[in-house]
């Protein structure tokens, strides 16, 4: 097959728990990546196959390995608010600050998105709320340029700066629209 993808790697995508069991039993390898740099356990985060991701770690899949883009399978979970599967990954070892192609981390796709559930479980795995991306955005940054207020007050208590620049010179008050930056304003300074 010209993606290298394995019969695990089909399982996981289209959610044949059965099939999953059946290859693990046979101890098929776990880590295979595909031409993509994908492993099954990206693919079945990524889908939000709770029950797939359990067997995977079990088995033991990587849970910090990472894609051509430099994504984990955590990256996928933040993203795409699988919460149950981002506290499995959380629980065995993922690196919650481990960063993409972009310098992004999950906390950065969980605030882009407004996943405020992702958020907490993150900062409870204790996320580091000031790491800058390659644009020199911080999640609060990306928070406040999407209007999230309870992400962006949720980050704020848990020590995020108001007052980093991203290379635009611009801090996350200065990002945020309409009342945003004066609550934010007002929660850092009391």
């Amino acid at each position: 097959m010209q993606d290298h993808r394995t019969a695990l790697h089909w399982a996981c995508s289209a959610g044949h728990t059965d099939i999953v069991h059946l290859l693990l039993g046979l101890a098929v390898p776990v880590n295979d990546k595909d031409d993509a740099g994908w492993t099954p356990l990206h693919i079945a985060a990524s889908a939000g196959r709770d029950e797939i991701v359990k067997a995977l770690i079990g088995k033991g899949a990587q849970v910090n390995v990472v894609n051509q883009n430099g994504c984990t399978p955590l990256h996928y979970a933040a993203s795409k608010n699988r919460q149950e599967i981002a506290t499995m990954l959380l629980e065995n070892g993922a690196d919650p600050d481990a960063t993409d192609q972009f310098e992004s981390t999950p906390l950065h796709r969980a605030a882009a998105k407004g996943n405020l559930k992702i958020i907490q479980i993150l900062l409870r795995y204790k996320a580091s709320v000031n790491i800058q991306d390659s644009e020199g955005n911080t999640p609060l940054h990306l928070a406040c340029d999407e209007e999230r207020v309870d992400e962006a007050k949720l980050l704020v208590s848990h020590g995020a700066s108001i007052y980093i620049e991203n290379k635009e010179e611009k801090t996350p008050l200065k990002v945020a629209k309409s009342g945003l930056g004066a609550v934010l304003k007002r929660l850092v300074e009391g």
